[in-house]
């Protein structure tokens, strides 16, 4: 596991400012120069991608270790519990306590209660090395999701992480060669790929209602201010990205369903990126409203601008308007504009315009197409998904895993898809940090995004 080890060494940067949140630390700007991050440097020669997605043998069932259940990844463990051919052998935790209540609720499911991993940040290593486990799932703080996908590969486990799968373009490209290296999936667990009307969308753009898409506009504009400033769950460690970086944080729950409507992957691919940041003041403005002058969280500095704005051109010319906005007061949206050359849909109230369909001029509710369009999978799963988390989306990304590795087939969203999601977020701290110069975004799949096939969800 020597890898591994290394890794986990690297992690410095971040682990300084976790370790500094709400003790006053005096934090010093991350400086991205050119010299010092250029994506092009980190490229190692894999030789050419395989020639088709990976497949693997059936499981009968899925034997899983979770490493972390806090709030997501405990929302997860009830997925898994209601789905058939699936086994929680496995949890690996810090919070003691937690780990011991989640365990409750599978043993109360009349199911064998799980090992549990509580010995500190890297028990999941153990975990990995010792456990008979066909896939490895975590939802832990962002800095632990490429060593754990790391070390379940390489111990002949599939991996599953929650977004984004890595936040370096060193990390993205370890990703790929790990699941090349060990033929193994690693699945970044996007949720919004499966929400209700991105499905529809898909289905829409895969049935040529809405022509030939040519631009789309995304986005995570979420007010999180509050929760960043709790002293629990995500509060710990997720401001501390603020402290250190200035870009897009979290690029993939907007640009996962436009990625997937573009093919990108799959006949297009991410070419460049432009990026720019706003001042940062809503953080400290926060603090400064909800603690006391002496409060130790109003001596907290930060660098991450309020909103940050990215535009993408495709290899196939298009392009592609990013946003990301969570300090500031706002209602929540993901924007999810997407064009083409017949129609257009409009997220954020949900509404649609076909030419020689719709009234001229005129928006129609997306409730008047959804009968006809609705995507088979929410006809499919609508009544075993209600209850679930985000509106039932989890439960359906949690469940077409499970089908895919069930029966052999190719998932729906694989490494490459994980890592040039994700990759976005350090070029846009790249371009910020160099006025907005525009870069290139590397091609993890060396090629063959132009032979792959378009995606079919299962």
């Amino acid at each position: 596991m020597k890898n591994q080890k290394d890794l986990i060494g690297r992690r410095d940067l971040l682990k300084l400012g976790v370790a500094g949140l709400g003790a006053g630390i005096a934090t010093k700007p991350l400086v991205v120069s050119e010299e010092k991050f250029r994506p092009q440097e980190v490229i190692v020669d894999l030789g050419p991608a395989p020639e088709h997605l990976l497949r693997d043998d059936p499981i009968e069932v899925v034997r899983i270790g979770f490493v972390g259940v806090g709030l997501q990844g405990g929302a997860h463990v009830r997925n898994f519990l209601r789905i058939d051919g699936v086994e929680i052998v496995a949890i690996a935790e810090i919070d003691e306590a937690r780990a011991e209540e989640v365990a409750s609720w599978i043993s109360s499911e009349k199911k064998e209660r799980p090992t549990l991993y509580t010995n500190g940040e890297t028990d999941f290593m153990r975990m990995c090395e010792q456990e008979d486990l066909d896939l490895v799932f975590t939802a832990t703080p962002w800095e632990w999701h490429v060593p754990v996908c790391l070390a379940a590969m390489e111990n002949d486990k599939h991996a599953a992480t929650e977004v984004p799968a890595a936040y370096t373009v060193e990390d993205c490209w370890k990703l790929v060669e790990w699941a090349e290296k060990y033929e193994k999936h690693c699945v970044m667990m996007e949720n919004c790929n499966y929400d209700r009307p991105e499905m529809m969308v898909f289905n829409l753009v895969r049935k040529g209602l809405l022509g030939e898409l040519v631009h789309a506009e995304c986005g995570y504009l979420h007010d999180l201010r509050e929760i960043k400033f709790e002293d629990r769950n995500e509060g710990l460690w997720r401001r501390a990205h603020a402290m250190y970086r200035d870009g897009n944080f979290y690029p993939t729950h907007g640009l996962g369903p436009v990625a997937n409507v573009m093919n990108i992957n799959r006949g297009d691919q991410l070419d460049y990126v432009v990026s720019m940041s706003t001042p940062s003041r809503g953080l400290e403005n926060w603090a400064k409203s909800h603690y006391p002058e002496d409060h130790l969280k109003r001596k907290e500095a930060f660098v991450q601008g309020d909103v940050n704005t990215t535009m993408i051109k495709t290899v196939q010319g298009k392009t592609i308007f990013v946003s990301h906005d969570t300090n500031l007061p706002r209602p929540y949206s993901r924007i999810h504009m997407v064009q083409g050359t017949k129609g257009i849909f409009q997220g954020y109230p949900n509404r649609i315009y076909v030419e020689g369909v719709s009234p001229d001029h005129t928006w129609e509710d997306w409730m008047e197409w959804r009968d006809e369009f609705d995507h088979p999978i929410w006809h499919k799963l609508e009544e075993e998904s209600e209850g679930a988390g985000h509106g039932g989306m989890d439960f359906i990304e949690d469940y077409q895993l499970i089908k895919a590795l069930r029966e052999g087939r190719p998932t729906d969203m694989n490494v490459y898809d994980a890592a040039v999601l994700s990759v976005v977020s350090p070029l846009t701290e790249w371009s910020v940090a160099n006025r907005s110069r525009p870069i290139d975004v590397p091609d993890f799949t060396r090629g063959r995004w132009a032979e792959w096939p378009q995606l079919d969800f299962l």
